[in-house]
């Protein structure tokens, strides 16, 4: 995903693959960001619904379809905190562990980690799902 990619076809691409959210590369194929589901959806919630979500309640389930509209002129760019917000990337080299990319998601609060290749570009992703899942699947019975 880059950042001139129209907001709308990443929001769709989010939600139809059932993802945690997308990596928003550069024009060379490095990482730039992390776009989550919750930055796309904070982006469509007006901010006075956000700020009192008893407000949310006028608005009938037709309302959902209106929210799209805010996305139809932006960029995955708009969708962004501003830069400075942005402190580190999520990212792992590809012979990360499985403890190493824990490590990354928590500290960066982040459902993704970018996996770079040699030369810096993104070369896959982890989510936390996916982690998880190894995790317990390393372990046999998650529950004993």
């Amino acid at each position: 995903m880059l950042l001139s990619t129209e907001a709308v076809t990443a929001a769709r691409m989010i939600g139809e693959g059932r993802l945690a959210g997308l990596i928003v590369c550069e024009d060379d194929g490095t990482p730039h960001t992390v776009l989550g589901g919750s930055q796309v959806v904070r982006f469509m919630i007006p901010e006075y619904v956000q700020e009192d979500p008893t407000l949310a309640r006028v608005y009938g389930e037709d309302a959902a379809a209106k929210l799209v509209d805010r996305l139809s002129t932006r960029t995955v760019r708009d969708l962004l905190p501003r830069r400075q917000d942005r402190t580190a990337l999520p990212v792992v080299d590809r012979d990360a562990t499985t403890v190493e990319i824990a490590a990354v998601m928590a500290r960066m609060h982040s459902p993704l980690v970018a996996v770079l290749d040699d030369e810096g570009r993104v070369s896959g992703a982890v989510t936390a799902s996916r982690l998880l899942e190894r995790i317990f699947t390393r372990d046999g019975d998650a529950s004993s």
